[in-house]
């Protein structure tokens, strides 16, 4: 990268809040997660030049497409600012800040405020699963199944039980963990929740199989919610810093990024990375990706990582990808700390999409909030000593899209 691009604040609303509950839509939450935003980040709407909106699924679950000129219908102050909508499954909010930062890289403008907003409580548990199913290739997967997402991430279990073997007591322990985290995070969706001794076992009663490869705590927790991140130029941010007086190297940057696709259907991707060290060679090449654009050897240089956890197995295939193990090993993470609070490399502080909750189009901004407040020292419990720089990974569809963000801190 050129130059960074900073992070002036964001915002994102609480988890756990079912908004159709209270009469309230996505157009509220779209509005509660721009002005919130904005006031965290001190900045006027006159100052805001462009905006960016990730959603996946707002056309099938409301039936509300345009999601860009929302944000001005809700909030006029924004009325005449040019703003687009990116849909890329749970991804969504990712590719928005992709298209952002580059109009920052280009010159074009200064201020740009993205924002994920996604609502799935306003439909039944069966409907929203259903309507998810659009992020696959819809009827071509080539598997039979009751629930698709449960299924295909079943398969990535499968499919790392038959390269290099797997026991589910790791798996268990990555949502023990991540349901821990939870407990610390304000926001969090299961941040209440209740467990006892047997939730994190393979007890077909406290947790019971939904597909093959696939148990009940492994999955992560779709929600409603948003989160809303305003980026901008070094210019704009030195201006900014002077005018608030909060001192620019204290900013959280994003000082690399690597983005890469692979095609729509889950077994494809697996067939082609057969003979290869990595399940999905373009998620590792994101991340060396973003590594070569922060200027960093890898993950060594890394002190926590926010990833992408819609199921247990996405976490465990980030373990190895990430190379805090050798291709295949993520296990040895699991059981000797390294991923836990105090561990080499803390992933998921925040709880991820199991305990946190996954909105899915505010997923990729929720991630790079929680990023920034870490560098900046502003995550409260969650808060990993020290930190200066962490990562991203961002997947959408069955790691069909991934993105990963470096963002540094002060000392960085």
């Amino acid at each position: 990268m050129n130059s960074p691009v900073y992070i002036l604040g964001g915002h994102q609303t609480d988890f756990a809040k079912a908004w159709s509950r209270g009469g309230e839509d996505i157009a509220d939450i779209t509005r509660e997660t721009t002005l919130g935003t904005l006031q965290a980040a001190a900045v006027e709407p006159a100052a805001v030049q462009s905006i960016h909106v990730g959603n996946a699924f707002g056309e099938l679950q409301r039936r509300q497409a345009h999601l860009g000129a929302l944000v001005a219908q809700v909030v006029p102050d924004l009325w005449g600012v040019p703003a687009m909508r990116h849909e890329g499954a749970c991804a969504s909010s990712s590719l928005a800040v992709l298209a952002a930062m580059a109009e920052i890289e280009a010159g074009r403008y200064d201020c740009v405020l993205v924002l994920g907003v996604e609502e799935f409580k306003n439909l039944s548990g069966n409907e929203a699963s259903v309507n998810q199913n659009a992020a696959a290739w819809q009827g071509r997967e080539g598997f039979d199944c009751t629930y698709m997402w449960p299924a295909a991430f079943g398969r990535v279990a499968q499919e790392y039980e038959r390269r290099h073997g797997l026991d589910r007591r790791h798996l268990n322990r990555i949502a023990e963990l991540n349901y821990a985290n939870a407990r610390r995070n304000p926001l969090a969706q299961t941040r209440r929740w209740q467990f006892d001794e047997r939730s994190f076992t393979d007890d077909d009663e406290a947790n019971p199989l939904i597909e093959p490869g696939t148990r009940r705590q492994d999955c992560g927790q779709i929600t409603d919610g948003g989160c809303g991140v305003l980026l901008a130029s070094a210019a704009f941010a030195a201006d900014h810093a002077r005018r608030t007086g909060r001192p620019l190297a204290r900013m959280p940057r994003i000082a690399g990024w690597g983005h890469r696709n692979a095609g729509l259907r889950l077994l494809d991707k697996l067939e082609r990375s057969q003979g290869q060290p990595y399940v999905f060679p373009h998620l590792r090449q994101t991340l060396e990706d973003a590594w070569r654009r922060a200027g960093v050897p890898g993950i060594e240089a890394v002190d926590g990582v926010e990833t992408h956890d819609c199921f247990t197995t996405t976490e465990y295939v980030a373990i190895d990808h990430l190379g805090l193990t050798p291709p295949g090993q993520s296990w040895q993470a699991v059981e000797d700390g390294s991923i836990e609070p105090g561990g080499r490399c803390p992933v998921n502080m925040s709880g991820g999409l199991i305990g946190c909750g996954h909105p899915v189009g505010a997923t990729g901004a929720r991630m790079l909030l929680d990023a920034a407040r870490q560098v900046a020292g502003e995550a409260g419990d969650m808060q990993i000593p020290g930190a200066r720089r962490m990562q991203t990974l961002n997947i959408g569809g069955s790691c069909a899209t991934v993105v990963s963000f470096i963002v540094e801190g002060e000392t960085a």
